[in-house]
């Protein structure tokens, strides 16, 4: 086992600071292109609506919501939620975050086969998060200190395998993300939402916040690769 921990400890740091990087190069960004206002004039509703219509999406809504970059499109009531920062503001950074979000109400309505899929997986995803890890302590608990190590080597194999997902979720989240910012990004320079350094700006921001994605999934990776480690490591 310690040979285990010591092998994910090499890619625990490093990725720990890519995630910190990210997620710092997230807040500079917005801090600083959601105080670029628009040429245009547009606010980020009004973004994320016409980019809707462009589309020929009109079953969509789009409300306010409180917090803090708390952006996010909802399949299952078709519900675009903008934080106050995005849904009133005329700001580049409001511009690309709301449009983002709008890109993923149009894959949703083009049957995107990663969102799909992830929409999918997500039940399984969630009871992953939540008792993965605690299954595969508990099964090495009752592999070491129990006459049942086999049946604490299926234990704690089950909350692999259920851990498993959440990695896979990361993964799939990726082509999901990046498409979404894809979507966005054509409409807002083919539509002159944005121009020039506008433009550059809000990719900017979009760029950096997909990068926390990957941050993600090399986070799940390397709690997958540790306790795939320590399984393994307990079964020989």
């Amino acid at each position: 086992m310690d040979i285990a921990y010591g092998i994910a400890g090499l890619f625990f740091i490093p990725v720990l600071i890519f995630a910190l990087v990210a997620q710092g190069m997230v807040k500079s960004r917005y801090k600083k292109y959601s105080k670029v206002m628009s040429r245009s004039g547009m606010t980020g509703a009004a973004a994320a609506y016409t980019l809707l219509q462009l589309n020929g999406i009109t079953d969509v809504t789009i409300q306010k919501i409180g917090g803090n970059l708390s952006d996010n499109y909802n399949p299952s009531n078709k519900v675009i939620s903008l934080s106050e920062g995005v849904y009133d503001s005329t700001s580049v950074a409001a511009i690309g975050i709301a449009c983002h979000e709008a890109g993923h109400a149009c894959q949703h309505a083009a049957a995107y086969a990663p969102l799909t899929f992830r929409n999918m997986i997500i039940p399984v995803t969630k009871i992953g998060s939540w008792i993965g890890v605690p299954l595969v302590i508990a099964g090495m608990f009752m592999s070491y200190y129990a006459a049942t190590s086999d049946f604490g080597y299926i234990v704690a194999l089950v909350g692999l395998i259920l851990y498993s997902f959440v990695a896979f979720f990361q993964l799939i989240t990726l082509p999901v993300e990046f498409d979404a910012s894809k979507r966005a990004l054509a409409t807002i320079k083919t539509h002159g939402f944005l121009v020039d350094e506008e433009y550059r700006g809000a990719k900017k921001v979009l760029t950096a916040a997909a990068l926390t994605y990957v941050a993600a999934l090399a986070s799940s990776l390397v709690t997958l690769l540790r306790l795939a480690l320590i399984v393994a490591g307990r079964r020989r």
